[in-house]
């Protein structure tokens, strides 16, 4: 309940007995007692304008299923794109690639080749070169 603890809400309520005073505590209490009524018909008023204009009951909603963080895109797309037999097909594609692809391809597992990905070149400096500067870069 708001960060507070049993001993802190003590000492709370000790300083707010304290401060108050016994002569206009009953009176506080009263006030407190109102005011946590108040916000629970408020609360009750909210669930059964929500009940009537969206014809939902709270505790009906599957709250898990709206949780933006279940979502993972890469799972939507391969669930929309593949088919239940294609669902085999990737797990075969990420137990074994190489064989996979040959066996969707009708060639022999054992010949089939795995083109190389291309790389990038990179270029590196003689010992002692200096590095190109571009001062209008920076």
């Amino acid at each position: 309940m708001f960060g507070i603890n049993t001993p802190e809400l003590i000492i709370v309520a000790v300083v707010a007995v304290l401060v108050i005073g016994p002569q206009r505590l009953p009176e506080y209490v009263e006030k407190l007692k109102n005011l946590i009524r108040e916000v629970r018909r408020m609360a009750s008023g909210a669930r059964e304008t929500i009940k009537d204009e969206a014809g939902v009951d709270i505790d009906e909603i599957d709250w898990k299923k709206l949780d933006p963080r279940q979502y993972d895109p890469r799972r939507i797309i391969r669930e929309a794109l593949l088919d239940d037999d294609d669902v085999a097909t990737l797990a075969a594609v990420k137990a074994a690639p190489a064989a996979a692809m040959a066996s969707m391809l009708g060639k022999d597992a054992a010949a089939a080749e795995v083109p190389a990905a291309p790389g990038k070149t990179i270029e590196r400096l003689a010992a002692g070169q200096a590095a190109p500067f571009d001062a209008e870069a920076t």
